[in-house]
């Protein structure tokens, strides 16, 4: 008896393997590349940026313009990083967001007070304004001198009509001790005091522009002040570095010093934070006050570079940013406390 096998028929449709392709738009991955490259190319400019200020190199006209913005590029990075994202460019966005990490770690701080030291000494009131080559409200300047008891006002771009235009309005009755440079334009400055001044000359070759004199507090106490203006740097770059490092150091040997005015710089300028490191705090940063901005030329963002600088043996009782129409920078307002005898 013959058995009956059952031989299976395999077809070929049995054995083909069909790999679905998902067909896309030819121009939907040229434009994922553009995309991610020029993520890349936004990046790269703040990467420089960053660089620049953690290794404290100032560079040339531009970088100096550009390392002002510092805080700024912390908010772009992570806007970029946060487009990466979106657009799936991981190690795109690991770069962005880590950069972003990097600045905040360099200018959170100043938005942190630090604890000031007890001290019983007298309170020295500071103000400083640039009046912008003689274009400032000089009613509003003398009415902050009077809302905060001013004692030693420092004025910079003091112009002769800025003279007149103070007098006019009663700055000399409040503050009747003075020692001006009045020039044209921005070549200007000024002390003035409600307490006798003495002439210094502690700013070497910039003395007539960056003015210095000593302050009798009375009951045997003198401070010395210097009224700041260093050159801009988008003008002179090798100027704004001469007359910064004119400036004098605060040290034991010395009256408490003050340095007060417009500065061209702030903390991500490497000039800047050498001059701290002469014996100085910055009253904006020592009350958590450092981001807020005093100039602006109405294209970028404000930037804080008028600042009050004390002499480390102080306390800082109070900082204030005041308004002043007319000219492109506000004014900045300092309580400093000196230590006691």
């Amino acid at each position: 008896m013959e058995t009956a096998v059952t031989v299976p028929v395999i077809g070929i449709l049995d054995v083909m393997v069909i790999e679905e392709r998902v067909v896309r738009p030819a121009g939907l991955g040229a434009g994922r590349k553009l995309a991610g490259g020029l993520l890349i190319a936004a990046i790269v400019p703040f990467a420089v940026l960053t660089a620049l200020r953690l290794v404290g190199y100032d560079g040339n006209t531009y970088t100096i313009a550009a390392l002002a913005l510092t805080p700024y590029a912390g908010l772009a990075t992570l806007v970029l990083g946060i487009l990466a994202l979106v657009a799936r460019r991981w190690w795109t966005a690991a770069v962005a967001l880590v950069l972003t990490c990097t600045i905040a770690s360099m200018v959170l701080p100043r938005a942190f007070a630090n604890e000031q030291k007890a001290l019983g000494g007298k309170h020295v009131r500071v103000l400083a304004s640039n009046l912008l080559g003689g274009q400032e409200d000089p009613a509003r300047i003398v009415g902050y001198v009077k809302e905060h008891q001013v004692d030693v006002l420092s004025l910079t771009e003091l112009t002769p009509e800025s003279v007149t235009g103070l007098a006019r309005a009663g700055l000399f009755d409040l503050l009747p001790y003075r020692v001006l440079h009045p020039a044209e334009w921005a070549y200007g400055s000024g002390l003035v005091s409600k307490y006798p001044l003495t002439p210094l000359k502690l700013s070497g070759d910039s003395d007539d522009k960056q003015p210095s004199a000593s302050v009798d507090l009375g009951d045997g106490v003198r401070i010395e002040v210097v009224a700041v203006h260093p050159a801009a740097p988008m003008w002179d770059r090798h100027a704004w570095v001469d007359e910064a490092k004119d400036l004098p150091y605060a040290d034991a040997e010395h009256d408490i010093r003050i340095l007060a005015g417009d500065f061209n710089a702030g903390l991500d300028h490497a000039l800047f934070r050498e001059l701290l490191t002469r014996g100085y705090v910055d009253a904006a940063d020592q009350l958590g006050r450092g981001l807020r901005g005093t100039w602006t030329n109405g294209m970028v963002p404000p930037v804080p570079i008028d600042h009050v600088l004390a002499d480390k043996r102080t306390a800082i009782a109070d900082f204030k940013v005041l308004e002043t129409p007319g000219s492109d920078h506000d004014a900045v307002y300092a309580e400093v406390v000196l230590p006691g005898k």
